[in-house]
């Protein structure tokens, strides 16, 4: 992803913030203290949602959704803004960030991106492979193989990609293998040639959160308690209602497949509840790493402290604040 700079253009006009890291780390009140903060020097901020569970309008409890008194007098976009019946894309989603941060911009407003969508964030910043649609009799045949067969031809065609994927990660590996097959260039390469990402034109303010472990994991299993007690269960209830295709993201997203599986039948009321921790865990511990890794070695990281009320807008958004 894009590195910070520091402008000489009329980027240093376009500012914006970027608070990221895992599920339950507080991204979510840090990022109402920074726009209160900006508030308070007559600048006006809006939160821009970047998770890609916070974006349906049908997951309000299961995604921690911030509730209209956790926003406050804060305005926040791109919350729910998707129908469960219509999969968000992280091209979809950036096209709309794309937007709304122009907008904002031009009204002189801070844009605050926050979420834990790596992907998201990718894709808005560096731009995505202008890839040709694929051809639908490829797509099939290459879906159709078994697992172990698709890795292996993936080995042939694209050994790059191949050795950078587990031999597990069947949606990954269909892509990559359809990719090459209906274009003839693999994904690798299509991806040098990525186009549309904002990461030159504005001047960004990144904060990555990432705090100790065990107190992240204990905040996801009580997050996910709380979740129950505020209706979860009762939101599955009506998102299985509606009879969705189960491949949609909203379906598939953390906590909603172990609570279906309760609503069935299958799997008790505790059998439910470790379930869905552990999912929210192994969530939390996917992001964490790929926070870790992948932005840019200049993004700071908090990683002392796990409390966010306690960390000092003016220390983490110094330049943004003391422009």
């Amino acid at each position: 992803m894009s590195t910070r700079n520091t402008p000489t253009d009329g980027r240093q006009a376009r500012p914006v913030a970027l608070i990221a890291g895992p599920t339950a780390s507080g991204k979510s009140a840090m990022a109402i203290r920074l726009a209160e903060t900006l508030a308070g020097q007559g600048r006006r901020a809006v939160i821009l949602n970047a998770d890609s569970a916070q974006v349906y309008a049908d997951l309000a409890v299961l995604s921690a959704r911030p509730t209209p008194q956790d926003m406050g007098s804060i305005e926040h976009r791109l919350f729910g803004a998707w129908d469960g019946a219509e999969a968000c894309s992280a091209a979809a989603w950036a096209a709309r960030a794309r937007e709304e941060i122009t907008a904002l911009h031009a009204e002189d407003a801070v844009p605050i991106l926050v979420g834990g969508t790596g992907l998201y964030l990718r894709v808005l910043l560096d731009g995505i492979a202008p890839i040709p649609d694929i051809d639908p009799a490829v797509r099939s045949a290459v879906r159709a193989l078994p697992e172990d067969a698709a890795y292996r031809l993936l080995q042939i065609e694209d050994p790059l990609r191949a050795a950078e994927l587990n031999p597990g990660d069947r949606q990954r590996i269909a892509r990559a293998l359809e990719v090459k097959r209906s274009t003839g260039v693999t994904l690798g390469d299509w991806q040098l040639a990525k186009a549309g990402g904002i990461g030159e034109e504005v001047t960004l303010h990144p904060l990555i959160l990432l705090p100790d472990r065990t107190w992240l994991y204990q905040r996801c299993d009580t997050r996910f308690a709380a979740m129950l007690e505020n209706g979860a269960i009762e939101e599955v209830e009506h998102l299985l209602a509606r009879q969705l295709d189960p491949d949609l993201p909203v379906m598939r997203a953390i906590g909603v497949p172990e609570i279906a599986s309760y609503l069935a039948g299958e799997i008790s009321l505790p059998q439910m509840i470790a379930t869905g921790q552990q999912a929210t865990r192994n969530y939390a511990k996917r992001q964490f790493t790929w926070f870790r890794r992948q932005p840019p070695a200049d993004w700071p990281r908090l990683e002392s402290l796990n409390e966010t009320e306690n960390v000092q807008m003016e220390d983490q958004f110094a330049s943004l604040l003391h422009r």
